[in-house]
Formats: structure tokens, sequence, C-alpha cells
């Protein structure tokens, strides 16, 4: 987990050094979100036994997460970049009747404890809808492109009464398509929308994200919003169905 979030930081800060020096404009946020998640998983499921529900088998609440992005808008005929992070972690002491199986591990009835990271990194490509700023005097934009999420997993389980203990981890990387819309009635207001999704083989990923930014000094904004995740993925032996959403407020500056 730790190389993947090494070569992101790497490869933000070298594509912000080199982007920048011929970037059209440059926006970048760092902000706050409140994950409440819902939903399932398992590992290696026998059976509907096997699933645990997040919050009545783990125990799992809201919890708080520092989140990053950064756009560069290009010049010429190049796409624009869309780069953002966003760590999610949950962890809790959970309780489940007539035990499971997680992996290879049979655990008896009775607490245990789990941590579950999902973090994901977004990677995207896109253009803006040519001349529709210039036709609505820069009240109107349109953006739709290419977006690859790289979701960086680690699950582990374990049961201090027994001693027994499980864990997966890996990468899984999704191409996504990427739609956005911004909408500025006054110079210092607008309303923005993102969308990010793929469905394939019973398996579905959206990300919306709605979000009102406020200008109040030269490039600086502060925003707020709601941020939606849906997960819905069988994939390398882990089944997940999983449900994070919640609001989230932001500072940036772009110019």
């Amino acid at each position: 987990m730790q190389k993947i979030k090494l070569l992101v930081m790497t490869f933000l800060v070298v594509l912000t050094t080199t982007a920048s020096a011929g970037a059209a404009g440059v926006e970048f946020a760092v902000g706050g979100w409140i994950q409440e998640p819902s939903g399932s998983l398992g590992y290696k499921i026998l059976s509907d036994n096997d699933i645990l529900d997040v919050e009545r088998d783990l125990g799992y609440d809201s919890e708080s997460r520092i989140t990053g992005r950064l756009k560069i808008d290009m010049p010429l005929m190049l796409p624009n970049i869309y780069l953002m992070a966003t760590p999610m972690e949950f962890k809790a002491m959970g309780r489940k009747e007539g035990g499971f199986k997680f992996g290879d591990v049979f655990f008896d009835p009775g607490p245990f404890e789990t941590e579950i990271v999902l973090d994901n990194f977004d990677f995207g490509l896109y253009y803006g809808f040519p001349l529709l700023e210039t036709a609505t005097f820069d009240t109107l934009n349109i953006d739709i492109g290419l977006n690859i999420r790289f979701y960086d997993y680690d699950l582990r389980v374990w049961q201090a009464s027994t001693g027994l203990n499980e864990s997966e981890n890996g990468i899984i990387p999704l191409p996504m398509v990427f739609l956005a819309v911004q909408l500025r009635p006054l110079d210092w207001l607008s309303f923005e929308a993102e969308g990010r999704g793929i469905s394939y083989s019973g398996n579905d990923v959206y990300s919306l994200i709605g979000r009102v930014k406020f200008n109040f000094a030269g490039p600086f904004f502060v925003a707020g919003g709601y941020r939606y995740e849906k997960v819905d993925l069988d994939e390398k032996d882990v089944l997940a169905d999983i449900e994070i959403s919640g609001p989230f407020l932001e500072a940036g500056f772009s110019f």
C-alpha cells in the first residue's frame, strides 16, 4: 500500500512541476469529508453467513478524512488533467453470532476487531465542450473524459480471544467515464457536479460529487457539498457492496 502512495505523491510533484509551466490554469483544493459507510463485504465466502454487514456486524460509524484534488487546464489540444486522492479507513470492534469465515479462517462467535482501508486515487484526462464557455459568457461549462481509479485496499480481521487473524490487500485499477458540469451565475459563486462511473460483469462503481464554491479573495475559494460513493465489486475473491456518503468542506486556489 505504501508503494502506490509513494508513486502517486511522486507523480503529483513531477506532474505539477512540469505541467504548471505551460498550463493555462491550475486549481488545487484540500478539505475534509465525513464518510458514513453502509453495506456489506466478505472475503472467500462460502455462504451468506460469511457476508459481514459493515454497520451491524463490524460496528462501523462515520469517520472524517482529509482529501485533496488538483486540476490542470492544458494548452492547445492537450487533454486537461484531474487528480484526486481520497483516503478511507474504518476500524471498530464487531460481533457476529454463529461465527463466520473470512479468507481461509473460521472465526468463532463473539467479539472481533476489523480494519478496512479503501484508499482511492483518481487520474483523469478530459476536454471541455468547445466554445460553450464563450457562448454562455463564462457561465456554463461541461467536461467529459476518461478517469482511471486505483483502489488500494487492505482488509484485516483478528480475534483476541482465539488468536485468529486474517488479512488481504491489493490494488484494483478501474477505467471510468468522467462527466462534470460547472455553472457560474456570478463571478464569486459557482455550482459544480462531477460524476465518475463504470458497470461491467455485474460490477458497478459510481462516484458523485456536488459542490458549491465561493471565491472570496482573488484566486482563493472555499467550497462545500456532498459526496456519494458506490462500490459493488466481486474481484480477487473480495465481495464488496458498500456505499460511503457524507458532506465535505474544502479550501483552495485557482488561477
